[in-house]
């Protein structure tokens, strides 16, 4: 793969059960009012205004569900969806990180990395095959980090 910049790079991967950092990992968090059983539960579920599709994907048994009943609920979705999903996925992982320490101090691990999306398909949440991607799944879980950095300075 190419990539520009120089430096130290942690790849994640939005799909993967066992990594902390993933958006599909099972570690839930209580949002808006519901319990979420991991954050891509809560991406997919506030596609919909609609509390009955919202709810099915709140309580889909795994997130491969849950993505697979927003997909086939794509029509009903937020007309403002691509101009708030970023801001969704951001207070998604910043709220299952100050719930599980755990997440926190993997994300706190990976120091100064630029975190990259390892989607080879994805150009949007990922790098994409090329690197040319936008990456913005690695975007928002660097601005948590730095987030959760500037916290741990202001709290004694």
């Amino acid at each position: 793969m190419f990539f520009p910049d120089p430096g130290k790079k942690h790849y994640v991967d939005r799909s993967d059960v066992n990594d902390p950092l993933s958006a599909c990992s099972r570690f839930g968090f209580v949002l808006d009012d519901a319990e979420w059983p991991s954050v891509e539960h809560y991406y997919q579920g506030m596609k919909f205004e609609s509390g009955d599709i919202r709810e099915s994907i709140r309580t889909a048994e795994n997130p491969a569900k849950a993505v697979k009943l927003a997909k086939a609920n794509k029509r009903r979705a937020r007309k403002d969806w691509n101009d708030v999903r970023q801001v969704v996925m951001t207070r998604a992982v910043y709220t299952k990180c100050r719930t599980h320490a755990e997440v926190a101090a993997v994300l706190l691990k990976t120091g100064t990395d630029k975190i990259l999306e390892n989607s080879m398909f994805d150009y949007y949440w990922g790098c994409g095959r090329d690197g040319r991607g936008h990456n913005t799944y690695g975007k928002v879980l660097m601005a948590v980090r730095d987030k959760l950095l500037q916290e741990q300075t202001i709290e004694p």
